[in-house]
């Protein structure tokens, strides 16, 4: 295990409320061994940027207009570089990374998902738990992932099932699955830390 505090950059399009138990934990030093050098989103007056901001992180915004997804893709690398990443999480980032980001960064960007992959994979928010009630799914959860080439389609690093229960909405699914992710991701970034996270082939193994 490094005694270096782990570099994470953290990714996001919308509010960013997943990054908020993990700023918790940090100042609360509940979670340790961890840094966040930049927290980095396509969309200029996006939550998550505010909510950096609010706790002192280094926010910033790429603007996205009139750049291939390639050429942005590229930026971004060289901004993590830049900032010596060594892991990315992407919490409600609303871009699909093009195939030469994955392969530049494969199996250091974490994406959280709102389900019990690969049930309901390419939903996002309130569709996915509209979704699990219409389908009258017993069980939901969330699920962390390596991401690769496709939608939701990366090695299952971890997950987490919960009961929907007889009167819950889309509303107290939210807010039960969003408990779930903060946990997931705490959890996974201490994996990380301590080295414990291995990957063969589809299947992440946690040491």
């Amino acid at each position: 295990m490094s005694t270096m505090p782990v570099r994470v950059a953290v990714l996001g399009s919308t509010r960013g409320s997943d990054l908020q138990p993990i700023i918790d934990a940090l100042e609360a030093k509940s979670l340790t061994g961890i840094e966040i050098p930049l927290v980095l989103s396509n969309v200029e007056d996006s939550g998550i940027l505010a909510r950096a901001k609010r706790h002192g992180l280094n926010a910033v915004f790429l603007n996205p207009k009139g750049v291939k997804r390639v050429d942005y893709d590229a930026q971004v690398s060289d901004l993590l570089e830049g900032h010596a990443v060594d892991l990315v999480l992407l919490i409600g980032y609303m871009k699909l990374m093009s195939e030469g980001f994955v392969e530049r960064w494969r199996n250091r960007v974490m994406n959280i998902h709102p389900s019990l992959l690969p049930a309901f994979a390419g939903g996002i928010d309130l569709n996915v738990h509209e979704a699990v009630l219409e389908r009258g799914c017993k069980l939901t959860g969330a699920s962390l992932i390596f991401i690769d080439e496709g939608a939701d389609t990366g090695p299952i690093i971890s997950q987490e099932a919960l009961p929907v229960l007889n009167d819950d909405t889309v509303d107290t699914l939210k807010a039960k699955v969003q408990a779930a992710e903060g946990r997931l991701l705490i959890q996974a970034l201490e994996w990380w830390r301590d080295g414990r996270i291995s990957v063969k082939g589809t299947r992440v193994f946690i040491e």
